[in-house]
């Protein structure tokens, strides 16, 4: 949708949230983000703030448009103000039906020797252990969650998310006889993306040599190749080393990738409203992601 004719697109609507008294005053403190139910009373909802200095508000927004885009399943997101402070605000994934997360860290600990209390530097947060535990704990639906993860893992690529960490995925459990005990989460916590930490004069200096996709060769991810690595490789690696490993399991999310026009990821940055984000803000993340995305293109060569 976009203003007649400007083709300019419509911007993200912003929610003005009513927090509990005692809500607010935690976030004034040193919590960083609440609960709160919405005014229907269906669902509950996390907002945050985002650290400063950062966009992390707008990176879970577009991060969430992106994953839509491609068709990863994902928590709502929505840019949202309290009493004029900027955030955003992702629904819960859970429901009376389906109550309990089971993290990453706790899915990989209760299938293999693992210190889920190591979240950082945990080189045993490998992609086949993740696919091993999911076998292990899903039994027939293991094939779909592997296919489900592999799309998590290219969303990442394009994104440039590098929190993967093992508490940033993980299972829900139903309650409900009709569905399966267990399946994984839709997809979470994408706040680390799009080069939501830099200045705004870095981002105009990259921008200007053209090295974004140095940029977007050099972060680390929270998942690792192999146990015992010293750092996670660039989501980019990982896609590249995945695609070649297990080609069965992503191949269709890079053809979904591979199918976006780059003025639709464009678009989905520039729906952000203007106040929100810079215009070096702006160019840097569409920049990244059209890099990205030619990037993760070449694995189906």
């Amino acid at each position: 949708m976009s203003e007649p004719g400007t083709g300019t697109p419509d911007p993200y609507p912003i929610l003005k949230i009513r927090a509990p008294r005692e809500a607010l005053k935690e976030a004034m403190g040193s919590k960083p983000k609440f609960w709160y139910r919405e005014p229907s009373g269906q669902s509950d909802w996390l907002f945050k703030y985002p650290q400063a200095g950062t966009g992390q508000h707008w990176a879970e927004k577009v991060a969430a448009e992106v994953a839509r885009a491609i068709e990863v399943p994902h928590a709502a997101v929505e840019l949202a103000e309290v009493e004029g402070r900027r955030g955003s605000t992702t629904r819960s994934l859970l429901s009376p039906e389906a109550p309990t997360l089971l993290h990453g860290g706790e899915v990989l600990a209760r299938t293999m020797p693992y210190d889920r209390q190591r979240r950082f530097g945990q080189s045993a947060h490998t992609l086949s252990n993740i696919f091993e535990a999911l076998e292990r704990f899903l039994e027939d639906e293991a094939a779909e969650a592997k296919l489900q993860f592999a799309g998590y893992v290219v969303l990442d690529a394009l994104i440039g998310n590098t929190d993967r960490h093992h508490d940033n995925w993980g299972l829900i459990e139903s309650d409900a006889p009709s569905a399966g005990r267990r399946s994984l989460a839709p997809s979470f916590d994408h706040g680390s993306s799009l080069g939501r930490e830099l200045p705004d004069r870095k981002r105009t200096a990259r921008l200007g040599e053209g090295t974004v996709g140095r940029y977007a060769e050099k972060g680390r991810g929270g998942i690792y190749w192999s146990t015992g690595g010293r750092y996670g490789p660039s989501p980019l690696d990982l896609v590249r080393h995945a695609a070649s490993r297990y080609p069965a399991l992503f191949q269709k999310p890079i053809r979904r990738v591979t199918a976006l026009s780059g003025d639709s990821l464009t678009a989905v940055v520039r729906r952000v409203p203007a106040d929100w984000m810079s215009r070096p803000a702006r160019d840097f993340a569409a920049t990244l992601l059209a890099y990205n995305a030619a990037e993760i293109t070449r694995c189906l060569d």
